[in-house]
């Protein structure tokens, strides 16, 4: 199976996707953990079926140490014991600001104001960001159809 496109190979894709790895950097380099970080990407990976960015980031997020129960249970984190209050309100910020469509008035001021008791205005910044980029992956990934199954941890970055 073949990507419709290789975006990298386009330059405007290139050059548009290039800008968008830059940009998540400054979240790689802020004091959001990397632990959330990762879950968040799963998580909305999870909602849109983008299997390209499950196989990275559940590769990546194993490689840093996260164990196999809490990568197995990130789809079902509301009925799971293994996450923090700070992880699970990141979950469901995650969650609300991925269905953005499901939820008419988009993303909660309970949801907020949860996600706001366990994170500074800097970490927030970072996981709304990091919301926003990774929703901007999947739906890259998913409408050129790109396969999964053969990225090796550290293969881009």
């Amino acid at each position: 199976m073949d990507a419709r496109m290789n975006v990298f190979g386009n330059p405007v894709g290139s050059k548009v996707w290039k800008h968008i790895i830059a940009a998540n950097q400054a979240i790689v380099e802020s004091t959001l953990p990397a632990a959330t970080q990762e879950l968040v990407k799963i998580r909305a990976s999870q909602i849109n079926g983008c299997a390209g960015c499950l196989d990275m980031h559940t590769k990546e997020a194993a490689a840093a140490g996260e164990s196999a129960v809490r990568l197995h249970l990130i789809a079902a984190w509301r009925e799971a014991t293994v996450f923090t209050e700070a992880e699970r309100a990141a979950l469901e910020l995650t969650e609300q600001g991925t269905r953005l469509a499901d939820a008419a008035g988009g993303v909660s001021d309970e949801v907020w104001a949860n996600a706001a008791k366990h994170f500074d205005e800097d970490q927030l910044a970072a996981l709304i960001s990091q919301i926003a980029i990774i929703n901007a992956f999947n739906r890259g990934n998913v409408i050129i159809q790109q396969p999964a199954g053969n990225y090796r941890v550290g293969m881009l970055g």
